[in-house]
């Protein structure tokens, strides 16, 4: 599993990075948070409004700030 935060290292972007790390731990997923904060990568992706959370390269949400919980919900399905 690949989990990636896409944006530019704002402070939302951290808090979306110390999140999404929190939800992997608590799940016991074993994988790294990616933190992705080119440009050219984001807009590959397809991302206008960071940040945003991908997962094995599908955009999962973007523009919001994902609880623990919420991030724990994307990666179970």
């Amino acid at each position: 599993m690949r989990i990636q935060v896409l944006g530019t290292g704002c402070a939302r972007c951290k808090q979306l990075t110390a999140n999404a790390e929190k939800a992997v731990a608590e799940l016991g997923l074993g994988v790294a948070v990616e933190k992705v904060e080119d440009l050219r990568e984001i807009m590959r992706l397809g991302v206008m409004t960071t940040p945003a959370l991908a997962v094995d390269g599908v955009v999962k949400a973007a523009g919001k700030v994902l609880s623990p919980d919420a991030v724990k919900d994307l990666l179970r399905t």
